[in-house]
């Protein structure tokens, strides 16, 4: 029995998975299947066959998968039972035999399908390790340079991908020069054109502030401080609720810092958006006080079932209160409700 052998392609295919980290079955498996579609292509595409490769020497074994019969009606797909034990004598009418058969000039149309699927599957494969790579990396912080910025999309080169910021992802108040080093948050990776993955980030996400927090405050990082909300109105202000179940842990404090040194830190970053940090409270009277500070608050009369808080200030801290863009703000005597 004659094979095609390719041991270099085996030893290329094990390198490949010590560098890439593909498969070398994945990849063996990809050329067998490309190799049924050469032969047919090329030879008898009503025959079928099988091609099978050695996983240590590389030699390639075709064979036409055929019916045991009595009686043969179709030479390529069918083989007489007499005929058939001849491969093996425990094979019966209505089984199937492979026989091995060696095509003229196929080794010259495998090595060149070998190279074709190889290179197919490199690309197919990097393209799904960086999408599950930064997959993984939703909601988390990336840095890089500017590649490009024009047409209100800001593009990062992130190394193994570009890192793409629609407008609505930039804040309004800041400037993207190409070259400038800049950080953004992970929000979804899609797949474009021919599969290759799209890492969508984002600078006005609540997210970038809520990991640009836990970077700079340990507390967050190690979980005895949470963020249970963030609120942004990205490159004017952010609000930001924290909360602690060790009663000994003052989260407004902690997240400060002595002489508010860990929230400037946040703060430059954002280059000069200002950051509220808020006690978060069960109690949403409590709650919706805290997030108006420093507006001093007469009362609040909350309905959750409706997301709805009448809040009663008085006259001299209503702008205080509703701040320039607050939103929904109904207005009545000294009585300002606020939704949502």
């Amino acid at each position: 029995m004659k094979a095609i052998d390719n041991k270099e392609l085996i030893l290329a295919l094990e390198d490949l998975e010590k560098e890439k980290g593909i498969k070398k079955e994945y990849l063996l498996g990809s050329i067998e299947s490309a190799l049924v579609t050469a032969y047919k292509r090329n030879f008898d595409s009503s025959e079928n066959v099988k091609v099978v490769m050695d996983r240590k020497t590389g030699a390639t074994y075709v064979y036409s998968v055929k019916q045991v019969v009595e009686k043969v009606n179709n030479s390529i797909q069918e083989i007489s039972l007499t005929e058939a034990k001849k491969i093996n004598k425990t094979l019966e009418i209505g089984d199937s035999v492979e026989v091995e058969i060696v095509p003229k000039n196929f080794g010259r149309i495998a090595a060149q399908t070998a190279k074709q699927v190889i290179v197919q599957k490199i690309r197919e494969a990097e393209r799904e390790i960086i999408f599950t790579e930064y997959s993984d990396k939703i909601g988390e912080i990336v840095s890089g340079p500017i590649q490009k910025a024009d047409k209100g999309i800001v593009v990062m080169d992130l190394g193994k991908v570009e890192g793409i910021m629609p407008l609505k992802e930039q804040i309004p108040t800041e400037n993207y020069n190409v070259n400038d080093k800049i950080k953004a948050c992970v929000i979804s990776v899609e797949k474009g054109e021919k599969g290759a993955p799209q890492v969508i980030v984002s600078r006005s996400h609540p997210d970038f502030v809520r990991k640009l927090l836990e970077f700079e405050i340990p507390e967050i990082y190690e979980g005895i401080i949470e963020i249970k909300s963030v609120s942004r109105d990205p490159g004017k202000r952010s609000k930001v609720a924290v909360y602690s179940q060790d009663p000994n842990i003052d989260p407004v404090g902690s997240c400060v810092g002595q002489r508010g040194i860990r929230i400037q830190n946040v703060i430059n970053e954002l280059h000069g958006e200002k950051i509220d940090v808020i006690e978060w409270s069960p109690d949403i009277s409590i709650f919706i006080a805290a997030a108006l500070l420093p507006a001093k608050i007469m009362a609040v009369d909350s309905k959750e079932d409706e997301k709805f808080a009448q809040v009663i200030v008085p006259d001299d801290q209503l702008s205080l209160a509703i701040r320039k863009s607050r939103t929904k703000c109904k207005i009545s005597s000294k009585t300002y409700k606020l939704e949502n």
